[in-house]
């Protein structure tokens, strides 16, 4: 987990005035290390949490090729840095240390802006080339890590967290009529791009650009695409199994202690087995974190999302795991406490009781481990929400899981619903986002809408929980690795038609 910023304008002028302002907004992202590099047309800001190689990933980083230095800061993990390696190395790229981050720097030099389609992994990223005064950046398929930028008086700013826009502004920042609108309808997601402030942009998933002379100039560099499913039951089971377990060992590579949520759930429970034999071994014993709530066995209910508490099956996995396991009780008034910190981590309002129990929890779990891998999203990839099951719920025109702005619309100033309509509002965003689904001909109405929901889940309601994870990481100055980030290309089509395909609607 790190934090990254900067201010670019090629034709010079940069002063770098705001450049510890933006640092110290970003500093509970990245508390290890900080870094600064400054030229007369670009400031790169780094916070770090050092999780690989502590000393040779300092950032920012540098390195010569072609007669110009290149400059990066860096927010991710790549899974794949060791095949990215030997295959820089055959070009005869040298390397000082093992970071991930010194391998996307030298995949840049050799390989342009398609150095994205080399990465299996999540990354924010951003690298300055001094002799064309250019500046590349990249976001990671599937948006788990941050990017905001605004343009500025002929200046491209950038920042992991909108605060760290807000921190390089010449000027206070502003909501209109639209934030407004997304606050209180979209809300405690985001429509995809869009930053709330006025002005404040967000790099797409799977984007990337430059900035230069000639401007702002984006670039979409994957999507998802339909696939007719050609193989067996067998087959897919067995190439499912692979890619996850396969995926899980990828992110436990870490030089700092590693553990995982264990909340008795599928998909904490399959990460925390298959954690726990690869720990096992290597001679270390697998530390598994679950949240419990004061009197939950009294006041909880089931429901579609959740049928039944956590507790009845952590036991069960913690005595088959043989772990150390860790217990974390958090009380009513703790949470709500906490509301005002999980507002300010995010910026913006947010799941309310489930943003501050995620805190909470991290900042428990960061005493133990610096790293904890997690099953958030699994649900979003594998179809496990009421929608993906209820024909009820999934016939509805509309974001399943926000059916009526009524509610919501009653907050609203008649000043801002006259000038853009509630529901009008939603309903253009759901219809947009429903036709970009991708889709074969000839599918069947349940199948149809059944990819519609994965393409909605995907860019909607995926990135609220990712968003999530700004939170905890942040605040808990810690990492989560959650199992969105298993996801390469070919992982992320073959689960996506594994729903199609084999889940029982």
């Amino acid at each position: 987990m790190c934090g990254i910023a900067g201010e670019v304008c090629p034709k010079g002028g940069v002063t770098g005035e705001h450049a510890h302002a933006a640092q110290d907004a970003m500093r509970r992202r990245g508390p290890d290390q900080n870094g600064l590099y400054l030229s007369d047309s670009a400031v790169l800001i780094h916070t770090r949490l050092c999780v690989v190689d502590i000393e040779n990933g300092r950032q920012p980083m540098s390195c010569l090729s072609d007669g110009s230095r290149y400059v990066i800061v860096y927010n991710g993990e790549l899974y794949n840095t060791a095949e990215v390696r030997d295959e820089l190395l055959a070009h005869g790229c040298e390397f000082k240390g093992h970071s991930d981050t010194e391998v996307v720097l030298n995949a840049y030099t050799v390989f342009g802006s398609d150095c994205v389609n080399h990465f299996n992994g999540i990354f924010a990223f951003a690298v300055w080339d001094e002799k064309k005064r250019r500046l590349f950046f990249a976001r990671d398929r599937i948006g788990v890590k941050p990017f905001f930028y605004r343009i500025q008086n002929g200046k491209f700013l950038f920042s992991s967290e909108i605060k760290g826009i807000l921190a390089q502004m010449d000027e206070p920042p502003e909501i209109d009529a639209k934030g407004v609108m997304e606050i209180m309808l979209i809300g405690p997601g985001r429509t995809p791009g869009y930053g709330v402030f006025k002005g404040v942009e967000e790099l797409k998933p799977a984007h990337c650009g430059f900035f230069d002379d000639d401007g702002l100039r984006l670039y979409r560099y994957w999507h998802l695409k339909d696939r007719e499913h050609t193989e067996s039951f067998e087959q897919t089971a067995e190439y499912v199994r692979y890619l996850v377990t396969d995926a899980i060992k990828r992110q436990l590579v870490a030089d700092v202690p590693v553990g995982t949520f264990l909340s008795g759930g599928l998909d904490s429970s399959l990460i925390s087995s298959v954690a726990s034999r690869v720990m096992r071994e290597r001679g270390e014993r697998l530390q598994t974190f679950t949240i419990q709530y004061k009197d939950n066995d009294r006041y909880f209910k089931s429901s579609k999302f959740q049928p039944n508490s956590d507790s009845d099956f952590v036991g069960e996995m913690a005595d088959y795991l043989d772990c150390d396991s860790h217990m974390i009780e958090i009380d009513t008034p703790a949470l709500v406490q906490a509301l005002f910190r999980a507002v300010d981590a995010r910026d913006l309002p947010g799941m309310a009781d489930v943003d501050s129990s995620l805190l909470l929890f991290c900042e428990e779990i960061k005493k133990h481990v610096t790293v904890a891998l997690s099953g958030e999203c699994a649900d979003e990839i594998f179809g496990g929400y009421p929608w993906f099951r209820d024909p009820t719920v999934r016939a509805v025109n509309g974001f399943p899981w926000a059916q009526s702005t009524a509610y919501r619309s009653a907050f609203i100033r008649p000043e801002f619903t006259a000038r853009i309509h509630p529901d009008e509002y939603v309903q253009d965003k759901y219809l947009a986002s429903v036709r970009e689904a991708d889709k074969n001909p000839g599918l069947s109405p349940l199948e149809s809408r059944m990819k519609e929901m994965v393409h909605l889940n995907h860019h909607w309601f995926m990135q609220t929980l990712l968003d999530d994870n700004v939170i905890i990481e942040n605040r808990g100055q810690s990492i989560t690795r959650s199992i969105t980030a298993l996801c390469s290309l070919c992982q992320y089509l073959l689960l996506v038609v594994i729903i199609f395909r084999y889940h029982r609607l």
